[in-house]
């Protein structure tokens, strides 16, 4: 993993004080210091640190999503039009269409929504993870 078999630490790599202060003299690979060497360390650090920062927006956007599919605007009633151009014309009333998946509830509509905004932002963090972490691997071997 790190140095010999020793696991990284979580959250963090980065320890300042190594680099910052009595850096004259010293090595270039600081003693204390955790340095990933194999991909398999450095996928897993880039996915869990992609997630952190990726998927809340997606979550967020998608409970917006969810709520307005869920609760859409109501639109303001008139009983009268409130101009005088309308002509007062009886109309017949004409039997309405099926609707698709008419069985289907908007709540049950809004939750597909929502899995589908988590789901696009976990494939989204691997993808992106992967790529990263192929790029990072490649430059520093």
């Amino acid at each position: 993993m790190g140095d010999g078999d020793e696991a990284p630490g979580w959250p963090s790599l980065y320890n300042p004080n190594l680099e910052f202060f009595a850096i004259q003299h010293n090595p270039p690979r600081q003693p204390g210091a955790t340095h990933l060497y194999h991909y398999n360390d450095i996928f897993s650090f880039t996915l869990y640190w992609t997630l952190i920062f990726y998927t809340p927006v997606f979550v967020f956007c998608g409970a917006l999503a969810f709520l307005n599919v869920s609760f859409p605007p109501k639109h303001a009633y008139e009983p009268f039009p409130s101009s005088e151009e309308y002509p007062l014309v009886s109309l017949k009333l004409q039997p309405r269409a099926r609707k698709p998946n008419e069985r289907r509830s908007r709540a049950t509509f809004a939750l597909i929504v929502f899995l589908t905004f988590l789901a696009i932002s976990v494939v989204g963090a691997v993808f992106g993870s992967t790529i990263m972490s192929l790029v990072v691997f490649g430059l520093f071997t």
